[in-house]
């Protein structure tokens, strides 16, 4: 098997792992009966940090069953790989060459030198923010839960771990619809976010930069932090400007500025990854509801907890039409020139990703008794591990469910590894050049 098979495996026993764990009788409430197929939603869900769920998670699942859920979180979050090399850390076992290269494939890295170093960096980081996160909530929610400082500091660590993963996995059956006109905790859940989202290099960058500056070199951010902060910061705030003008005259008739300017850029935010919802999104009009879609389909960056085709396709895919349009050969951007081979693979992505997304959207609306809108939301929302529903996945058919399965998986490892895996190890290249024809196009 090749590593990137190897990852797939991995993924793939973690969602029996979870299945397994969220069928036992502890994690489950007395009484209640959770068919198969929703228990093997739920953990698909979970282990691809996307949200959807078929059941009602806070009436369905005990309070271990939530502790479950969130340590499935953080292996979905955060890699299979990272959190197995943080116990070989913590045991202090040696971390072979295999598992390097196991742990290069999937945090996305070119290299294995300084992996060790920089995966307790990441997980440093994540878990500081996590906590952190955690306890600004949780303090802020004493009043909200009546003075329960327990209730209110465990809702707090859950939903800062919800939005760091991107989980966006609901126990109370509002989300955050309780707190629309909460700014602090839009602002604090937008930042969780982002912190998940934007790629564990971007963090790691921004670490050395504030904290380990040297005088002697300059400090300079790699192409890829540049690439990945501008596009998922102008998707953000273009998204949220979209939607905020789009409903201005409809959902956020009446409201004030600040409201709908908040909620426009949560929901913004969240629809890259996150599921967290703070308005009733069957309730957006259609050309804001495929706004959000397309947010969904882009998802977050790569090496982050997100899933969809990822912010740098969508740059590159961009700059290449941008190329083509005057006339160049070659792609530049901040004084660097893309290589050809990730041009290829951008655009090899988008195709796969648009083709899946289509076929499974056509195949939906055959066996799903709901409106178009709804099954491409839904198609969207599952491929780019969002997790936002106009309200569908519950009443998902057997087959409409394991669709959407399939669907939270693959935009949790990635197309390209999906398209990676079929390749055998020691595929040959092709030799042999035949001849030129051009053919006509346009």
């Amino acid at each position: 098997m090749t590593a990137i098979q190897v990852i797939i495996a991995f993924y793939f026993l973690s969602v029996t792992l979870a299945t397994a764990l969220l069928s036992m009788p502890f994690t489950q409430k007395p009484g209640v009966k959770i068919p198969f197929i929703d228990t093997l939603f739920t953990a698909a869900s979970s282990v691809s940090v996307t949200g959807l769920a078929s059941v009602d998670i806070g009436e369905s699942y005990s309070r271990a069953g939530i502790w479950v859920l969130m340590g499935i979180f953080q292996v979905g979050g955060l890699g299979v790989m990272m959190l197995s090399t943080f116990f070989y850390l913590v045991l202090k076992r040696r971390i072979g060459l295999k598992q390097r290269q196991l742990i290069m494939t999937d945090t996305n890295q070119f290299t294995m030198s300084g992996m060790v170093r920089m995966l307790r960096e990441i997980l440093l980081l994540i878990f500081s923010i996590q906590i952190v996160g955690g306890l600004i909530l949780g303090i802020y929610f004493i009043p909200f839960y009546n003075g329960d400082i327990g209730e209110a500091m465990f809702q707090g660590l859950y939903n800062s771990v919800s939005a760091v993963t991107n989980a966006g996995v609901d126990i109370t059956g509002y989300s955050l619809t309780p707190f629309v006109n909460d700014y602090f905790v839009q602002f604090i859940t937008i930042l969780l976010i982002i912190a998940g989202g934007i790629g564990f290099p971007v963090l790691i960058e921004v670490r050395r930069f504030l904290f380990e500056k040297n005088t002697l070199i300059p400090f300079r951010f790699s192409l890829f932090v540049k690439v990945t902060t501008l596009t998922y910061f102008a998707l953000l705030v273009v998204g949220g400007l979209l939607i905020w003008a789009m409903e201005n005259n409809y959902y956020f008739k009446g409201a004030s500025l600040s409201e709908g300017f908040f909620n426009s850029m949560f929901l913004s935010a969240t629809s890259r990854s996150a599921g967290l919802s703070t308005i009733d999104i069957s309730s957006l009009t259609d050309p804001t509801l495929l706004v959000v879609s397309l947010l969904m389909f882009i998802g977050a960056s790569p090496s982050s907890v997100g899933g969809g085709i990822r912010t740098t396709t969508f740059a590159i895919m961009m700059l290449f039409l941008y190329s083509v349009v005057r006339g160049r050969n070659h792609i530049y951007i901040f004084g660097r020139e893309l290589h050809q081979e990730d041009v290829r693979k951008a655009l090899a992505v988008g195709i796969f990703a648009s083709v899946l997304c289509v076929g499974a959207i056509v195949t939906l609306g055959y066996t799903e008794n709901a409106s178009l809108m709804a099954v491409i939301f839904e198609v969207f929302s599952a491929f780019g591990t969002s997790g936002l529903s106009m309200g569908l996945t519950g009443d998902l058919s057997s087959i409409g469910k394991i669709i959407i399965i399939l669907l939270m998986f693959i935009g949790r490892v990635g197309i390209m590894y999906m398209m990676l895996s079929l390749r055998r190890k020691n595929e040959p290249k092709n030799a042999i050049r035949l001849p030129k024809e051009k053919i006509i196009t346009g």
